[in-house]
């Protein structure tokens, strides 16, 4: 088996649990590979990976990711369009994806060596640019973002589905995404929980000045484009985590991707189970 370690940012109070997972996994016999900037974190002398192009000499059969559902995202632009599934060690906070607690390590190992898993294919998004940008990977798994850069004047963004005209939005900006990605920007700024494979796109404005916008959900199937205009010459776009600036000469769709990201869960663990606890829905707290 082998199986290729991923990580961003290394604490100290992750020594324990990150020695817990390569003991599991040496035990085993495992092939172990390690994301180079974060082997030269721990100083690790476990054989490296660094692109794209690595993992396909290698060809994994796992990729663990240490840290949160960032972590995760940032795997994801390395993965590409691989066929490599990702099972999430939460080392952060929440945890919507990330969803292998840090002290079920080893039964997660365990349970994936047993076939006790489900893998979900989370579908993600891509965009077209009339200028170049995300050259190197044009992807995001949980949403796309047209935003104002710093402390400038809200943006007007005209937004057509299916080259039909939805709406001019003024706002601080605008977001579109996945389900996967409904919990989390899109949930801070007001938009819906959307169950993973129920076929929809979301999209939220930013701080809108209309009182009278809203989010919507809509078939994923369907081709969103932007247009922007603003004060200032140059606004923000995203990816995930990663960000590019554009200007209004940029006019961008975005549509469903023709690759999906694959997300190891154990048996226990679906996604009414996932909401309840990280948002503690049915609990009581006010005599706790």
């Amino acid at each position: 088996m082998k199986v290729c370690l991923y990580g961003q940012k290394y604490k100290e109070e992750h020594a324990n649990y990150l020695g817990v997972l390569l003991k599991k996994l040496e035990s085993l016999n495992a092939e172990i590979y390690m994301f180079d900037d974060y082997a030269k974190q721990i100083n690790s002398k476990l054989s490296i990976f660094h692109s794209n192009s690595d993992l396909q000499r290698i060809d994994p059969d796992l990729m663990v990711t240490l840290g949160g559902d960032g972590t995760i995202l940032g795997a994801t632009s390395i993965i590409k369009d691989i066929d490599l599934p990702i099972l999430g060690i939460n080392l952060g906070r929440l945890g919507f994806l990330a969803g292998i607690e840090k002290n079920k390590i080893e039964l997660a190992i365990d349970s994936w060596i047993n076939g006790n898993y489900r893998i979900e294919d989370r579908i993600m998004i891509g965009i077209k640019s009339s200028l170049p940008i995300f050259s190197d990977y044009s992807y995001a798994l949980n949403d796309f973002t047209l935003l104002k850069r710093d402390t400038s004047s809200m943006v007007k963004i005209h937004s057509y589905i299916n080259g039909q005209f939805l709406n001019s939005y003024w706002a601080d900006g605008l977001i579109v995404c996945t389900p996967t990605g409904s919990t989390g920007y899109s949930l801070s700024c007001g938009g819906p929980i959307i169950f993973p494979n129920s076929g929809n796109f979301a999209i939220t404005p930013v701080a809108p000045h209309n009182l009278n916008v809203r989010p919507i959900v809509i078939p994923d199937d369907s081709i969103i484009s932007f247009k922007i205009e603003g004060r200032s010459e140059n606004f923000l776009c995203t990816l995930d985590s990663r960000f590019e600036t554009i200007s209004a000469d940029h006019e961008i769709e975005v549509f469903k991707a023709p690759t999906t990201t694959k997300l190891v869960f154990l048996e226990d663990i679906d996604f009414m189970n996932t909401i309840r606890q990280k948002l503690s829905w049915g609990f009581d707290k006010r005599n706790i």
